[in-house]
């Protein structure tokens, strides 16, 4: 690279194609894999899921292009954008995927806001509602950084604005995702106050290697809290890759992120790959059912819990 590549390009460190292109073709095999697992379980609301993936592959596989061409704006800001937003979009699956598992295993009068802090039923679109707008912040801010040139009028003040108004975004996520957290994470706890209940609702079939809700088709994997292991470390993942973003806006171009790639791959697309190859080993739709956009209030003919012709399976939409 010529010293006057180096005095235009976007990038304060020679960015690898090498290992974009690795990490294009890893986040490539995850979706080739969730796609599959979607459609044969007919999970649609993980499309959700899918699109945050394809973000990943678009984001590297642009990156290896703009490697190539460091100087050249368009490039940089489009792997710049897809890449900072992507996990923004798999918080709201995560969301989601929480909702269904709380109200397969929490009986319906036992679903408090003492319980979880926030009306069950309120869960999904309160977070998803946050996650939404920290996604337009964070898009205004990451548009902003992106596009600014070294040779703009006022380009410092430019760069400040769109960092700041990302670390915006970034907080909003932070705030909401963290609270979610910790709320997930005592879930994984009080919900064991619920699974005698939820055996008594439950009739082994499959050999024991699935279970019927009782008066419905519909299965549920007994090991249903693999599947909340899945989400709470996945949400530490994000977590993480959250907290380096935070400090790569907040320190000056000189700052030990801004200059060292390795930084970007370790603590941003280490953890989210994790969190995708998670959720393909451990995949929503193989553990609780109605991965569907929407739930049905009630499943089969079924009555209150506590009777002895069906259970309390009253799902409401989340």
């Amino acid at each position: 690279m010529s010293s006057q590549d180096q005095d235009i390009s976007f990038y304060d460190y020679d960015p690898s194609q090498a290992v974009a292109g690795l990490c294009c073709a890893l986040f490539g095999i995850a979706f080739i894999w969730s796609t599959f697992l979607t459609f044969r379980k007919r999970a649609w609301v993980w499309t959700v899921q899918l699109l945050a993936i394809l973000m990943e592959i678009v984001g590297y596989a642009d990156r290896i292009a703009s490697a190539a061409k460091p100087s050249d704006m368009n490039l940089y800001a489009v792997q710049f954008c897809v890449i900072i937003l992507a996990p923004v979009l798999m918080a709201g699956a995560i969301y989601v995927v929480f909702g269904r598992i709380v109200f397969h295993v929490v009986p319906a009068e036992k679903r408090t806001t003492r319980l979880l802090w926030i009306p069950p039923r309120w869960i999904t679109p309160i977070f998803v509602a946050f996650d939404i707008i920290a996604l337009l912040v964070q898009l205004i801010g990451a548009v902003s950084v992106s596009s600014t040139q070294a040779t703009d009028a006022d380009a410092a003040n430019k760069l400040k604005i769109g960092k700041d108004v990302a670390l915006g975004g970034l907080g909003i996520q932070m705030g909401a995702f963290g609270l979610f957290t910790v709320i997930a994470a005592r879930f994984h706890f009080t919900s064991q106050q619920f699974e005698a209940s939820l055996k008594w609702r439950l009739e082994k079939a499959d050999g024991g290697r699935a279970v019927f809700v009782k008066g419905s088709s519909k299965k549920i994997n007994p090991n249903w809290r693999h599947l909340l292991y899945a989400l709470n470390v996945s949400c530490i993942l994000i977590l993480i890759r959250s907290v380096f973003r935070v400090v790569e806006f907040a320190e000056d171009s000189n700052g030990a992120v801004s200059k060292h790639e390795v930084y970007m791959y370790v603590f941003d697309t280490l953890p989210i790959f994790l969190v995708v190859l998670s959720f393909c080993f451990f995949f929503p739709a193989s553990y609780v059912p109605y991965m569907g956009f929407r739930v049905p209030k009630r499943t089969g003919d079924t009555t209150e819990l506590g009777s002895h012709e069906g259970s309390a399976t009253a799902l409401r939409e989340i």
